[in-house]
């Protein structure tokens, strides 16, 4: 996936910039970048890999070099960014997070009006200089944006750090956040809330779906009005975001700790005791253990000092690894117990496969499941939360085929929850794995605890809905 900070401020931002950017790391590992820009001086712009360190230790030794009052920052699951650009419009340099189905299409259209695209490694096209050529097709940034909205399939929100402050542009469908933050003589936008309160932004407002505001340092202006209709990621409360953020006013813990406790409420398994798979698991299951009325222990613990998110290395081999080696069972807690575990997802069945195992081999009695969504029927066209190349990766689609003989048979039917389709699905998945119990959260709990109408929230993955 990927996130993004910039801030414009009346005095140095560069403080802000490196920490605030840096609080959206948990939303990807490849690569690092930021620009800055400063009156008279001009841009200053970095980038660095990820895949072998943190994003902190790359850029803290270059720090004294940027200098400036407004600059922009990511971290980025794949492309190269910030992307520095001179065109009619002025200068600029632009961070996306997006993805975008029909790059290659896009890419020969410019080509036939004699544009230019630089490649990246394997010959790969970079989704963010492509935004910004379509961008400079436009007579200014918002017709310019506008014709990033109108091209491309799939999603983009934007941050473009210009002569005249930072324009801060959300996906026309909100399918991913922007928020903005302020406190005396500065302003921030970032994708994660968790990013504003150590720095002391006090949150302003949430950008709307295909909202676009020029940020400077003494105010807001807003450039072109939000659409009516949304299409946030409901995904966002149930992994990618951090517990202290804020989505449309929904807090990502809140939501967890709701649809757990929910489940717990109406669970009649018996059991000892709730552990929460780190990290996102975690609310859910001190959710589950209130409403259930068992106690919450920590059967299993991360070790947080090394180990980032597994899903985001190419290789399975080294996913399956990460995943392990990030992940501790404690025996004492587990050994005689029956444990109910609570994670976020099942998607590819890996991580669940290994983390069973071992659950038992260190003593587990019982080990019961509860998840936090509906099951992953559908990949997602419109953001990257895996790594997922078809969506034959995905443990549901697999099994169906095992069932219907036909990966793409009767998936509404599997989609709806106490279908006979659904009981097996889920059966077959708990039987795979050796759980004693396996249960997955509805869609309308889920859609309940997120607080939002379903309406305005993106369930494809789970049910197949969703605006193109």
């Amino acid at each position: 996936m990927g996130g993004f900070f910039g801030t414009v401020a009346q005095s140095e931002c560069v403080t802000d910039l490196f920490y605030g950017t840096d609080y959206n790391s948990h939303l990807g590992t490849k690569r690092g970048g930021m620009a800055t820009y400063a009156a008279g001086t001009g841009f200053m712009r970095a980038i660095h890999s990820l895949e072998s360190s943190y994003f902190r230790t790359k850029f803290e030794a270059e720090l004294p070099s940027f200098k400036g009052n407004a600059g922009i920052g990511v971290i980025s699951d794949n492309d190269p960014q910030p992307i520095m650009i001179n065109s009619h419009l002025g200068k600029f340099a632009i961070v996306t997070v997006a993805k975008i189905n029909n790059l290659e299409e896009l890419a020969a259209e410019l080509l036939k009006k004699n544009m230019h695209l630089s490649e990246m490694s394997m010959g790969k096209i970079n989704p963010t200089e492509l935004v910004a050529l379509l961008v400079v097709e436009g007579k200014d940034y918002v017709d310019g944006i506008e014709n990033v909205y109108r091209r491309i399939k799939g999603s983009c929100s934007m941050l473009l750090l210009t002569e005249d402050g930072i324009i801060v542009a959300r996906d026309k469908w909100g399918r991913t956040p922007i928020v903005i933050g302020h406190k005396e003589g500065a302003y921030a936008a970032t994708s994660e809330s968790s990013s504003l309160p150590n720095l002391d932004y006090e949150i302003d407002r949430y950008v709307g779906p295909g909202e676009i505001i020029r940020m400077r340092a003494d105010g807001l202006e807003q450039l072109r009005k939000p659409n009516d209709r949304m299409q946030i990621c409901s995904f966002l409360w149930v992994y990618y975001g951090f517990p202290v953020s804020c989505y449309e006013g929904r807090n990502v813990e809140e939501v967890r700790f709701a649809s757990g406790y929910k489940m717990g409420q109406t669970d009649t398994s018996e059991v000892d005791c709730a552990c929460g798979i780190p990290d996102s698991g975690v609310g859910m299951a001190l959710g589950y253990a209130e409403g259930k009325g068992v106690p919450y222990h920590r059967a299993i613990a991360k070790y947080t000092p090394t180990w980032p998110r597994s899903f985001t290395p190419s290789n399975q081999e080294m996913r399956s690894l990460v995943a392990k080696m990030k992940l501790i069972p404690n025996r004492a807690m587990l050994e005689g117990k029956r444990v109910l575990f609570c994670d976020d997802s099942i998607v590819r069945g890996t991580q669940l496969r290994d983390n069973v195992k071992v659950l038992y081999d260190y003593g587990a009695r019982e080990v019961h499941m509860r998840i936090a969504c509906p099951p992953l029927i559908y990949g997602c066209p419109f953001i990257g939360f895996t790594s997922s190349k078809s969506d034959m990766e995905l443990i549901s689609r697999r099994i169906i085929e095992e069932i219907e003989g036909d990966a793409n048979a009767n998936l509404q039917a599997y989609a709806t929850t106490d279908s006979p389709q659904y009981r097996e699905l889920v059966e077959r998945i708990r039987a795979r794995f050796g759980l004693t119990s396996l249960k997955f959260n509805t869609l309308e709990i889920l859609v309940e605890a997120i607080g939002l109408p379903k309406c305005k929230i993106c369930t494809h993955c789970f049910d197949g809905t969703g605006c193109f």
